[in-house]
């Protein structure tokens, strides 16, 4: 069974990335969440995801603020696709963390999205576009969602649109 492994470098990082956990849900994809340190905690994370990927971890998000470490330290140990999601834990408000998890060597490439609720709920999104390319029912949920999104947008617009004349 493929799921999509996060693990937060805190527990403070639990309230935004909740958030990517209930993304998930909403399209049926199943998850495991653990708290584990790229620093506090090296061999626990090396053993957690090398465990997860026996267990069929297709994916994993890695959630951490200031240093940021852990979903560089997690493409160290995997080939798997990793997505970082930076956290707002220090008084530069995850640019810290931003560029600690964007700026990887080549060849150890971790997926980098926005900081905070944001990149969460868009690092399930990517998590769950990269199992679409294999799983034609979740492929079909995406363009649905999408289809919704575009939809809303315009039913939005009607409510306030001003427009002059006709094409």
């Amino acid at each position: 069974m493929k799921f999509v492994s996060i693990i937060i470098g805190s527990k403070s990082d639990y309230d935004a990335m909740s958030e990517c956990a209930k993304t998930l849900e909403r399209f049926d994809v199943k998850y495991e969440l653990i708290v584990s340190s790229a620093h506090r905690s090296a061999e626990r994370t090396r053993t957690y995801v090398k465990n997860a990927e026996v267990k069929g971890a297709a994916v994993f998000i890695a959630a951490a603020g200031m240093a940021a470490h852990l979903a560089g330290a997690i493409a160290a140990i995997t080939t798997r696709p990793v997505i970082g999601v930076p956290m707002a834990a220090s008084a530069l408000n995850g640019i810290d963390a931003l560029l600690s998890t964007v700026q990887m060597p080549s060849g150890m490439p971790v997926a980098t999205v926005a900081i905070g609720k944001t990149g969460a709920i868009n690092s399930a999104y990517l998590a769950m576009q990269i199992l679409a390319a294999s799983n034609e029912e979740l492929f079909v949920k995406l363009q649905e969602d999408r289809a919704k999104k575009a939809k809303q947008v315009e039913a939005d617009s009607k409510d306030i649109e001003v427009l002059i004349g006709e094409v």
